[in-house]
């Protein structure tokens, strides 16, 4: 973590400094530029505080050890869900949601109602049924 952490860093640095160039060379006639070049520092130093922070609760990652073997990082690496249908009908209705404002405002209206149900038996797909907790 501490090079990925260092990356970013550097990576925000160099983002506030170039920001701070065109503040003064070009920012008289063009804020735009500015402003995402200053968001893409703020990203940058958000995901290097993450990092930081992950890597302190880490004491010793297996990418930092010389002698570290593959079969040393084996276990669990999460929780991977079987088949699911719900990912089909949330893209059918963001789908329709899109189509929505070409055909006709009311496609839109009849697919958000279709989207909660689609997002909520997405979400709430282990709570019942064969794979129920």
């Amino acid at each position: 973590m501490k090079v990925e952490r260092d990356i970013f860093g550097f990576l925000g640095l160099f983002y506030l400094v170039t920001g701070l160039v065109y503040f003064f060379v070009f920012a008289k006639n063009e804020w735009v530029g500015l402003f995402v070049l200053l968001l893409s520092a703020g990203l940058s130093f958000m995901i290097t505080a993450y990092l930081w922070v992950i890597g302190a609760k880490n004491d010793t990652p297996l990418s930092n050890e010389k002698d570290a073997e593959i079969a040393d990082g084996a276990g669990a690496l999460g929780f991977f869900p079987p088949h699911s249908i719900w990912p089909f009908w949330v893209a059918v209705v963001a789908s329709l949601m899109l189509l929505g404002p070409i055909f006709g405002w009311w496609i839109s209206i009849l697919a958000f109602g279709a989207g909660i149900w689609a997002v909520c038996g997405w979400v709430f797909e282990f709570y019942r049924g064969d794979y129920a907790h």
